[in-house]
């Protein structure tokens, strides 16, 4: 999903993944979402008006307990994203930072983490407020110094505690 402003800059706030509802926000509130949401691949989409959605949390606790759970996702990751953009000192510290946090599920084998990385460096510099060309130089950098690797579309990170100390700053 993302968030534009008038000039045209975007700004990826997160990724949601298969199944997932989006929308919710603003769902419950009854005020206009103000994020747009794009496909990377063909999907499914279901739309479900307002009143019968509220109805359904009403009579399913449940439910509504997996929508709590849904926004405290999305909380977590605005609170992400803010850290990424304002509260990290360079380019290269919010890089770090991502990847640590996109990383950060992925099952670590010998000391090392890997995942799938399925995102451009143009949408990487979305998410943290860089250039493309930055986060590309930064990859380069970083394979320089072996924090991390990348093998076709695997992220291999190489040293996690030296990102972390880059993270930090």
């Amino acid at each position: 999903m993302t968030a534009s402003s008038a000039e045209g800059k975007s700004i990826i706030l997160r990724i949601a993944g298969a199944g997932e509802l989006i929308g919710v926000p603003g769902t419950l509130s009854g005020k206009p979402y103000e994020v747009t949401a794009e496909a990377f691949e063909p999907i499914q989409a279901n739309f479900i008006p307002r009143e019968p959605f509220l109805q359904f949390l009403r009579d399913h606790g449940d439910a509504a307990l997996s929508v709590a759970q849904i926004l405290t996702e999305i909380y977590q990751a605005t609170y992400r994203e803010v850290r990424y953009l304002g509260l990290s000192g360079s380019a290269e510290a919010k890089l770090a930072r991502f990847i640590l946090d996109f990383t950060e599920k992925s099952e670590a084998t010998k000391g090392r983490t890997s995942t799938t990385m399925t995102l451009t460096h143009e949408e990487i510099a979305e998410m943290i407020g860089a250039s493309r060309e930055t986060v590309s130089r930064l990859f380069a950098s970083f394979k320089r110094k072996k924090l991390i690797e990348i093998r076709g579309s695997m992220l291999i990170v190489g040293s996690k505690p030296n990102l972390e100390k880059l993270a930090e700053a």
